[in-house]
This record gives C-alpha cells, structure tokens and sequence, in this order.
C-alpha cells in the first residue's frame, strides 16, 4: 500500500462547467486539489474533440496548480512544444498510438515537462517494460478514453497491482496514476493497490460542491473520516 501523502488528487476538467472554468478551479484548488487534470482528444484516436493549447494557456493564467495534459492524440509529438509553451507541467501520451515511444518521452522530458505514458484497460503491461526507466508516471486508463462519466472496468484493480509489483521489483520512482470512473466508492481499493495520482472528473466537477468532493475523494482514499461526517473506507475489492 503506498503511503498517505503520495496521494494526490487531480480533478479533470472534461467534466466541468466550461462557461464557469475559472471559477470552478479555483474551488478545486481552494479545496486542496494537487493537480489539474487535462484531457486532449483529436478526434481521431478517440471519438471525441476538446481542447487544444490555447485552453491549456488560459488554464494557466488562473492556476498555480501544475497542469497534468493527457494527450489522446494520433500524433502528439507535432504538439508537445506547443502543449509546454502553454503551461503543461506534466505530459502523458498513449504506447498504443507513439511509433518512437522512448524518443518521444525523451523530448518532453527535454522541454521541461514531466513524461509519462498512457495505457488502455485492454493494453498489456508488457509494453511498458522498455520504457519504465524514462517516465516518470504510468496512467492506467481505467475506462475506455474518449468520454466522462463511464463506469470503472473492475479487471483494472488488478492490472495497477501488477504494475506497482512492475516498478518495485525494479527500484523504480515512478508514479501510478488512474482515470476513469473514480469516486469515493472505489478510490480506496485504488490506492490500496498502489495508485498515487487520482483523477476524477464526474465524481468532482459533477458534484453540487467540487470543492467538498475534492475532500471527501482524498478523505476515502486515505479511508479517513469524510468532511461530511461519513468514513472514507471504502469495500475492499479482491486483486
């Protein structure tokens, strides 16, 4: 089990309320929210458009937060410069779309950024054995990418165990991060199992008060008490 203050809590912002997103972050933030949470999709290698680096820049102008810029993107390396000038602290991209993997984390790493890469629940483990040493984060999509508000895929709770087994054995200081689906009621077997970034758009942003969901996600993934009173422990989930 990772320790307490590993967890970080990443709101996404595909869930919340564009027309309001500055106010609605700076609730997040105020809240304790570690990182901002931004997903790029093109269309192509998902199915479905967001955003591109003009919203990452105006993300910064309102945010001390480090952004965290996911891009589910068919060609990422044409935008990583122009994703880095804009604000992303940290950039993930997916092993099943890079042709050049190493040679792509390489250069956001060169841009200052922090890399890190991307797997599908149905994407093996296997592919990221060549790279671990490059990155310094793993996201494990525990949804199909391409739209908020999906159900979390159980089989992931096993494959992040795996993967905490993966970096250990080799002495690794990479970071687990998951996405898809996370709420108050499964965050904690997460975390149990070795996640240390959390991501959540729908359980946060969809909530009546982001900033209270904020702290109810991180009091259930450290299985504390709740702001609202209630236990954060959540059902264990067997690997």
């Amino acid at each position: 089990m990772t320790g307490q203050t590993e967890v970080k809590i990443a709101p996404s912002i595909l869930s919340a309320d564009f027309a309001r997103l500055a106010e609605e972050i700076q609730r997040v933030e105020a809240a304790g929210a570690d990182l901002l949470h931004v997903d790029v999709m093109d269309g192509h290698y998902v199915p479905n458009l967001t955003i591109g680096p003009p919203v990452v820049a105006a993300l910064r102008r309102v945010t001390r937060l480090p952004l965290d810029v996911h891009l589910m993107m068919t060609n990422p390396d044409a935008f990583l410069k122009d994703f880095r000038d804009a604000g992303a602290d940290s950039i993930s991209v997916h092993v099943e779309v890079v042709h050049h993997l190493h040679r792509t984390l390489e250069a956001i790493r060169s841009l200052g950024a922090r890399p890190g890469v991307v797997l599908n629940p149905g994407t093996s483990l296997v592919l990221l054995e060549e790279v671990l040493p490059f990155v310094d984060f793993v996201l494990v999509m525990t949804v199909n990418p391409g739209f908020g508000g999906q159900r979390f895929i159980e089989a992931c709770l096993p494959k992040v165990a795996r993967l905490r087994r993966m970096i250990d054995e080799r002495g690794l200081d990479v970071a687990i991060e998951v996405d898809g689906g996370i709420g108050q009621h499964n965050v904690r077997a997460l975390v149990e199992r070795g996640a240390q970034w959390i991501v959540a758009g729908s359980a946060v942003f969809g909530a009546p008060d982001p900033g209270l969901a904020v702290r109810q996600l991180r009091a259930a993934a450290l299985g504390v008490a709740s702001p609202d009173g209630e236990s954060g422990e959540a059902v264990p989930t067997a690997v």
